[in-house]
Formats: structure tokens, C-alpha cells, sequence
């Protein structure tokens, strides 16, 4: 039976449900088109027949030219506008060795928006950090930007766009640094896998409508059904005060993620689910697989049915391998991981979004037009009290609690981010947090936590007992000692805060507008304690220099660039201010830096 779709805006047809998330198995940029100046019949008609650009480029000159600008892209159905570099999304990989010195000449050719280009998790210049208002003025229509910088390290990192929501839009790619001295493991291929969310809507737009209504995707808040399956579990009287508890937070522990795949098409190299993206092997081969987080708003749960995979690199930097059937990756993050295929011609990658809506798939073949089965996504997670840093009832992380929760939505005070010199002790471990002034009575702030411990053994909502070896940050350590080995010299406490309703995020209850900068002396080596107040998870990253993560007892555990903060843990890092200059600092949720999740960092003489 075949079933009309109505028309959406402009008489377009809105894709199904199933094709919305899938997306189309010819989606893509549509080749030749440009998006400025199209009328709309024109949009129509490249809908119809959708053609593909091609897979990224990889550049290896040292001397790159790229062009931003706009294109048209259908991934679901719709044409619609996608801002691309040389005319690709995602845009072409970069792919340079160790020690050399590259030269970028951007090229703005949007009539109308300045533009930039960050390059994520490398050592530079701030001047070379692509930062507008910070590191630069940004890029003007018609201007060209020359980066130029030397290469000081070896990985996988990728880079984007740091101007409004071109991020979103499709400004991003992937960028791999070979080292100067082979790695400490073998491959035989390897293959990019670069994952990102894309929208049909204007990001603007979106952003607006969570302003609006922060819970529009939330279409799964608990029901009078899944109220009798708890009395019938639990008993009433749990089950009331879960509710109530609830209620008076004015929240819901369905709320997973901000934007799903309601709004979402998960993308894998630029291609839907159902254009089966796909990477070759031959039986016996070990293959590298370097894992990028490209999306602006989604974590990936990412699993191999099949294969055990070995994590070999976290954000670029080596590490003792791990040996796991499944990782979260969150925005920004990079993991490289080793897989031995063999046994059958085909396996699905499979990476389910945390909210358990919809998923970016792929497949390793030995040969191009195989498909493995594609697994069911796993059951959608709650939220409980634990997971929030408010387990007071002493429930473990997959309990219920029972404690009344006015405790939680009292403002208290306590004493700002501290600045002190001073021995650190057994870093975040058992430390209750304080709460600095500026949460108290702040129309900003909905929440706080209790949280005393960083969890880095912790799998995350969704993970634990799922029955699969899941990586989590205690497992993985550095293949190196501290490179800096001094004790840090002094240390800045600062909470991730938010308001749900208002979609409104900050450091400290203050946005970044009203902020005042952190000052680092150039030179020294200090501790950032961060405490997540919210109910949300943040990938915090500090633009250039190093995060090294410290586990429970103060001692350096693994280097990255992104730090991953679930909702109730207090995690600390050691930062050595070897880089001059003013630099960003902020929650990799596009859509949560917007709304004021952003620090300026300045290291100074």
C-alpha cells in the first residue's frame, strides 16, 4: 500500500518517521548545487534526484586551500542548505605528519556571515585557535584567513567551525597527524569514522525553539501504565515519592538529551544509515579504526556485534590498550580503536544514540554492497537520583531513591571558586562540593548537586550491567607518566550549571557574557575541579593546552582535550599554562556554549 506524505513547508514532502531517521540510501551534498540564490522549485527538483558529491577528499599538502560556503544537502528527503568546505560535508579530511609546518588559506565565499575555523585538540598559537572574539576577528565575506602553525603532536582530531551554528550546518572534518616515530602498535588498514547529527531545520531556529521549549524531543515522559509497573515493583509508596520527587524539580528523568532523533538524522562519513557507509577488510587484517564525535548535540554508544575492539588512543594521545565490546563517545572526543574481522564477510558499527532514539550505522565488508544485521537499540534509560549526585538515600546507581528532594532545590551558599594555593589531598574523592555564592537564589540555576566523587569507573546511563565490557575513563591510562610532574601549585573549583526550563547554562550560574575571565600564569601547573550541578552530561573542553585527568586519589590518570562530565560527579584535571594568549573555554554542546556555557581563559605573563 503506498501512503502520500502531506506536504511541509514550501510544498516540500516531510519524510516518514522511518525515513527521517534512517535517512536516505543516496543522501548527501547534492553535487553541482549551491544553495544562495535557488529558487525554490529548484530545490524541489534536486530533492527528486538527489546526487551524491563523492567521500571527502584527503588533503596531504602541506599547503591547503578551503573554501567555505553554502550547498545544498538531502539526507531525508529535503533539500536543504549545508555549509561545506571545497564544496564537501563532511569537509575534506586533512592528513599531515608530525613536525611539519602547514599553511591554510580559508576562503569565506558566504555572502552574508563571517565564518572560522578551530582546529581541534592542536597545539598552536593562539592567534591560530580560530576563535572569533578571542583568538580573532573571524572571517568577513570575501576574506581569506592564512593559519599557519607546526604540527607538535600525532593523532586523531578533527576540526569545525567556532562561528553561531555553521558547526551544525556541516562545517566539519577530520584531521589526522601521523607520528614522527612509528606507533606502539600494528595495523594493516585503517579507516575514519566520523559521526555528527544534521537537522533540516535552521539551526537558528532549533536553538530558539529549546529556548522556547528546552523538552520538545522528550516524547517518552513516564505514563499512568509505567506508574503501575513501579507500585508493582517498588511498592506505592516508593513510587509516589519518585513521582514527587520529580515533580517538585519540575523535571523529568526521561530527559536524556536535549535534541534527538525526533529532530535528528545520525550520520556516519557524511552518510544515513541507510546509504550504508562502508569501510573494507580483508579476513585475518588488523584494522585501525580512528573515531571521531563530530555532532553538535549527541553522545554515541558504539559497538562492533561480532568483534572485540582495542582502544589504543584516547583524543589523539596513546594509551595502555583496552580491551571492550563497546565506548561512549562524546561530542568532541576521539578514540582509536583496533578490531581483527574475520569469520564473516560483513560487520555492523553501531552507534545508538544515549537517548536510545536512533542510531548512525555502517558497515566493515570485505567487499562493497554486504550488510551485517543491524541490532535493535537497547531499551531507552531513566535518570535516577544517583545518577544526579542526590542519592542521599544511599541507593546504588541503578536504585531508586526514597529521600525527600527539597534539599536538592535549595539555593545554598558557600564559598566561591577558589583561587588558593594549597595542597590538593586526595584530589575529588569523598569532597563534598561547596557552592559558590553566585548559584544562591539565581533565576539561572534549577538545580545542584551533592556530588563528592568523580565516577570514573562508572560506565554511564544506559551502560552498566548491559552485558557487554564497556570502556570507562578509569580504565584507560596514558602510555606515558605525568609530562609535567610537578604538583599543581594552586586550583579553581567551578560547577556546571543550568536552568532546564529556560535552556539556560553557565559556569557558576554566571553566562559567559557576564563572566569575568579565568587568569592562568604562564607557566604554572594547576588543578580544575569541575562539579555538574545539572542533570545533563557536558563534554567540557579548554582550548590550547592539556587536560590531564586525575583519578580519585590526585594521581595523573590519562591526557585529553575533552573532558566528559555525567550529570552528579565531581572530576579534576591538571593543566600546565604553557600557552600565551586568550583562549576558550566551554561545554561542547553547541547549542549549551550558545546559551552561556563558555569561559575565556586568559594565560599571561
Amino acid at each position: 500500500m503506498n501512503t502520500r506524505i502531506p506536504p511541509g513547508p514550501g510544498g516540500l514532502p516531510m519524510p516518514s518517521r522511518r525515513l527521517f531517521v534512517q535517512g536516505l540510501a543516496a543522501g548527501g551534498v547534492v553535487a553541482g548545487a549551491t544553495a544562495i540564490g535557488v529558487p525554490q522549485r529548484a530545490l524541489a527538483a534536486a530533492s527528486a534526484t538527489p546526487r551524491l558529491a563523492g567521500a571527502p577528499a584527503v588533503l596531504t599538502d602541506t599547503r591547503v586551500e578551503l573554501a567555505i560556503g553554502e550547498s545544498l544537502a538531502n539526507f531525508t528527503g529535503r533539500t536543504r542548505p549545508a555549509i561545506t568546505v571545497n564544496g564537501s560535508l563532511p569537509a575534506p579530511i586533512l592528513r599531515w605528519r608530525e613536525g611539519q609546518t602547514v599553511d591554510l588559506f580559508v576562503r569565506n565565499t558566504l555572502e552574508r556571515h563571517p565564518t572560522s575555523i578551530h582546529w581541534h585538540g592542536i597545539l598552536l598559537p593562539a592567534n591560530m585557535d580560530g576563535v572569533p572574539g578571542l583568538s580573532f576577528n573571524g572571517i568577513g565575506p570575501g576574506e581569506t584567513y592564512h593559519y599557519h602553525f607546526q604540527l607538535k603532536q600525532s593523532g586523531t582530531y578533527w576540526y569545525h567551525s567556532h562561528s553561531m551554528f555553521q558547526e551544525q550546518a556541516g562545517l566539519y572534518g577530520a584531521l589526522i597527524i601521523d607520528p614522527a616515530e612509528p606507533a606502539p602498535y600494528h595495523h594493516d588498514r585503517e579507516h575514519v569514522i566520523l559521526l555528527s547529527d544534521w537537522t533540516d531545520m535552521d539551526p537558528g531556529a532549533l536553538f530558539r525553539r529549546m529556548k522556547k521549549l528546552a523538552e520538545h524531543d522528550n516524547y517518552y515522559k513516564r505514563t499512568l501504565p509505567d506508574f503501575v509497573r513501579d507500585v508493582r515493583r517498588d511498592g506505592w509508596s516508593a513510587a509516589v515519592a519518585d513521582r514527587g520527587m520529580w515533580g517538585r524539580m519540575r523535571m523529568t528523568p526521561t530527559d536524556i538529551s536535549d535534541v534527538n532523533a525526533h529532530t535528528y538524522t545520525y550520520l556516519m562519513n557524511g552518510t544515513a544509515p541507510a546509504g550504508n557507509w562502508t569501510g573494507l577488510f580483508r579476513s585475518g587484517e588488523k584494522v585501525l579504526l580512528r573515531f571521531i564525535n563530530g555532532a553538535s548535540m549527541t553522545y554515541f554508544d558504539v559497538r562492533i556485534p561480532g568483534l572485540k575492539m582495542t582502544v589504543v588512543a584516547a583524543d589523539g594521545q596513546y594509551i595502555h590498550p583496552v580491551s571492550i565490546d563497546e565506548f561512549r563517545i562524546a561530542p568532541a572526543e576521539t578514540y582509536d580503536v583496533l578490531v581483527e574481522p574475520t569469520g564473516q564477510d560483513a560487520f555492523t558499527i553501531f552507534c545508538q544514540d544515549m537517548g536510545r532514539t536512533g542510531f548512525a550505522a555502517g558497515t566493515l565488508a570485505v567487499r562493497h554492497g554486504l550488510q551485517a544485521p543491524v541490532p535493535q537499540r537497547d531499551p531507552r534509560p531513566l535518570l535516577t537520583m544517583s545518577d544526579m549526585g542526590h542519592d542521599m538515600g544511599g541507593h546504588d546507581m541503578g536504585g531508586h531513591a526514597g529521600h525527600d528532594m527539597a534539599a536538592m532545590k535549595s539555593m545554598e551558599g558557600g564559598c566561591g571558586a577558589s583561587m588558593g594555593h594549597g595542597a590538593h589531598g586526595d584530589a575529588s574523592a569523598s569532597k563534598a562540593p561547596k557552592h559558590p555564592a553566585s548559584e544562591r537564589n539565581n533565576p539561572l540555576v534549577d538545580m545542584q548537586s551533592s556530588a563528592s566523587e568523580p565516577k570514573l569507573d562508572d560506565p554511564g546511563i544506559g551502560l552498566r550491567d548491559n552485558g557487554r565490557q564497556v570502556l570507562t575513563y578509569g580504565a584507560m591510562h596514558s602510555l606515558f607518566e605525568d609530562p609535567d610532574g610537578r604538583e599543581p601549585s594552586r586550583e579553581i573549583e567551578l560547577h556546571l550549571t543550568g536552568h532546564m526550563e529556560k535552556f539556560a547554562w553557565s559556569f557558576d550560574g554566571i553566562p559567559f557574557a557576564s563572566a569575568e575571565p579565568l587568569r592562568l600564569n604562564y607557566g604554572e601547573r594547576m588543578r580544575i575541579v569541575l562539579v555538574n550541578d545539572t542533570m545533563m552530561q557536558h563534554p567540557i573542553h579548554l582550548h590550547g593546552v592539556w587536560s590531564d585527568v586525575e583519578n580519585a586519589q590526585g594521581e595523573f590518570q590519562v591526557r585529553k582535550h575533552t573532558v566528559d562530565m555525567p550529570p552528579g560527579t565531581r572530576r579534576s584535571y591538571r593543566v600546565r599554562a604553557d600557552a600565551l594568549g586568550r583562549w576558550a573555554y566551554h561545554c561542547h554542546l553547541l547549542y549549551h556554549m550558545e546559551a552561556g556555557m563558555m569561559r575565556e581563559v586568559r594565560i599571561e605573563e
